[in-house]
């Protein structure tokens, strides 16, 4: 299957079905196509991207106890997820003459955000909430329009809002676990497990792609599109090791803890 036949079925369909569909082997890349951009990806009307004060906050902790709360975080996290699925898809449109390792590289990561997506809605279903019954932002696709190159990309997905969601996935692992709900927490360790995988991804790309006189931390921090900024890389509580794993060096995880 051609990458950007793959990328543009993401950013097209308009169910949800369709953007879940796996890529089909083998993995060609003969076609990549002009530079598409489109200002929002197709999405069924239920799930159309509303103001961030029109959606749900994600409900506190200490409310799991509620099957419906969880349902609703389970909700929220798919939403997350497919959004992660149609900025990798739309970085692939809107930067064909990406390195050809860095475009086929990306289909793993994006077939574990379509997976990401379906275990998060699964769950919700299993918890007596249908995805698309509550509105959605459309929080991260806004801030991928900003995304003018490769570095752009990197510093603002795999290594702010994946990397930040090292120490998120641990939190609400925890949450979902003295709940009671081990279904949940398990969900999101093996959702924890695939972002250092992704952090990696980021780093390593970042260190190909940076001018050689940049550190990792100043090529990292120069391509932040405001708002973002390196706070926005950490969740409540700073986890130092899967970043480590992850291949961010000491001096960088220092910066990052000082940010």
């Amino acid at each position: 299957m051609e990458i950007r036949e793959f990328a543009e079925r993401v950013l097209t369909a308009d169910s949800i079905a369709k953007k879940l569909l796996p890529f089909e082997p083998p993995v060609t890349d003969d076609r990549p196509g002009d530079a598409f951009r489109p200002a929002l990806p197709s999405r069924p009307i239920a799930l159309h991207f509303c103001g961030r004060k029109q959606t749900p906050a994600m409900p506190h902790p200490n409310t799991f106890s509620d099957s419906l709360k969880r349902a609703a975080a389970h909700h929220i996290l798919a939403n997350h997820e497919l959004q992660a699925l149609e900025v990798m898809a739309f970085v692939l449109c809107a930067f064909p003459d990406a390195p050809p390792d860095f475009r086929r590289e990306m289909i793993p990561i994006l077939a574990d955000e379509q997976r990401h997506t379906r275990m998060h809605i699964q769950r919700a279903e299993e918890l007596g909430l249908r995805f698309g019954d509550l509105p959605v932002n459309g929080y991260f696709w806004t801030k991928a329009q900003k995304f003018s190159c490769l570095l752009d990309y990197l510093a603002g997905m795999p290594l702010t809002f994946e990397g930040r969601n090292l120490d998120h996935t641990l939190e609400f692992e925890e949450h979902f676990t003295t709940a009671g709900d081990q279904t949940g927490a398990n969900i999101l360790r093996i959702i924890h497990r695939d972002e250092i995988r992704h952090v990696a991804f980021g780093i390593r790309w970042l260190r190909k792609l940076k001018s050689p006189d940049q550190t990792d931390w100043q090529a990292y921090e120069s391509h932040l599109q405001w708002p973002l900024r390196p706070e926005k890389s950490k969740g409540r509580h700073f986890h130092r090791e899967p970043r480590l794993t992850a291949g961010l060096s000491d001096e960088f995880l220092d910066e990052l803890e000082r940010s």
